[in-house]
């Protein structure tokens, strides 16, 4: 039997400049979730824990973070195992040199690319030695032989899974190609899992244990991994382990009373002291909506730990002229004024045979938002 708690891409040091002057608070979070971790690997009463790669964000990281996460991992009574990852390769200086790995008997870095017995299981461990590579790093995994529990630890992009750059492919059969009961996998910062031809899940991204950015489908989490016998598929249990929410929502004006129901839904909102919220408008913007829009900005500004109001996608009700008043005077308000005309498909006098409704709404809608631009 084989029971362990896998992580992976703790990112600790990122910069978070994306969420300007939240970024301090959501670095903290991310030291946080990582003490919740141990928590969780605690009271899960596991025999050790794998950390698959990216623990620091990356090699140039304040070593006082460094020591900071050698004493994170020492506070959990048991084993600790770790691959370095692309963001913290294992190179000349690296955070992996600290001394601080030595303050702590239970933390073992896994710096060789081969077969490591421990009780209970074997460890398949693939450190990175460098940012970039199209190399497979599981290709040299074989266990087929292994009487033992096999357990493989790896960073890099599984066959399939959408990245900007292709990084370290590893084959979506990588764990029944080695012979592996379990895949332990880090670098996408969603838990994923991947079933084999029989059906049965073998490998898997535990994902970052905070979520790092918007758009991350299902981020904060550990996996844990339990291993009856060798042979039989483990039972993978995904526990929540991040402290903030991170939300995208889109949603569609069409009517003056849209923008009422959705401060009224942010006014609701459950704890948005720990919530980081992207909000994007679009649709029909109608002037008597400003004041509206102006008071969602002020609650999310007021209430969420960061917020965003993307209204981009926003556009003047064609037949409404009030906005005209934000035209300069002069060449830019008549071109307005005359698309604004041209835009409605009821008027039909001294028409130009391009100027269709279609055409000069678009040009209108242009005008408009590059009017909006000005103002930011």
């Amino acid at each position: 039997m084989a029971k362990f708690i896998h992580t992976a891409d703790w990112q600790i040091g990122m910069k978070a400049a994306h969420v300007g002057a939240a970024a301090e608070t959501v670095r903290a979070q991310r030291l946080e979730s990582a003490r919740r971790v141990v928590q969780v690997a605690k009271e899960q009463n596991v025999e050790f824990t794998v950390v698959a790669g990216d623990t620091f964000e990356d090699n140039a990281v304040d070593r006082v973070l460094v020591q900071k996460v050698a004493d994170i991992l020492g506070s959990f009574p048991r084993p600790v195992y770790i691959i370095p990852g692309n963001h913290d390769p294992l190179v000349p200086g690296s955070v992996w040199n600290h001394p601080a790995w030595k303050s702590h008997g239970n933390v073992y870095l896994l710096a060789e690319a081969s077969p490591l017995e421990i009780d209970g299981a074997t460890l398949y461990p693939s450190p990175l030695g460098e940012k970039h590579s199209l190399k497979d790093p599981t290709r040299w995994m074989d266990a087929h032989d292994s009487k033992r529990i096999a357990v493989g630890i790896a960073h890099g992009t599984v066959e399939g899974v959408s990245q900007d750059a292709l990084d370290y492919p590893i084959a979506r059969d990588a764990a029944t190609r080695a012979g592996l009961d379990y895949l332990a996998l880090g670098h996408w910062h969603s838990t994923a899992m991947f079933a084999d031809g029989s059906g049965d899940t073998r490998m898997a991204y535990s994902g970052t244990q905070e979520t790092t950015k918007f758009g991350e489908r299902d981020s904060g989490n550990v996996l844990l991994v339990e291993i009856a016998e060798r042979g039989r598929p483990p039972r993978l249990t995904q526990i929540p382990t991040g402290g903030f929410g991170w939300e995208s929502l889109e949603e569609d004006i069409r009517e003056p009373d849209d923008l009422t129901r959705i401060r009224e839904m942010l006014e609701l909102k459950a704890d948005p002291h720990t919530t980081l919220l992207d909000l994007r408008l679009k649709g029909v913007l109608h002037q008597e909506s400003q004041a509206e829009l102006a008071r969602i900005s002020e609650i999310i500004q007021a209430r969420f730990l960061y917020g965003r109001v993307d209204t981009s996608g926003l556009i003047p009700r064609p037949d409404d002229d009030s906005w005209l008043a934000d035209v300069p005077v002069g060449v830019m308000r008549e071109v307005a004024r005359q698309l604004q005309r041209l835009s409605d498909p009821t008027g039909t006098d001294d028409r130009p045979d391009y100027a269709t409704p279609e055409v000069a709404t678009r040009a209108m809608l242009e005008l408009y938002r590059m009017l909006q631009e000005t103002k930011r």
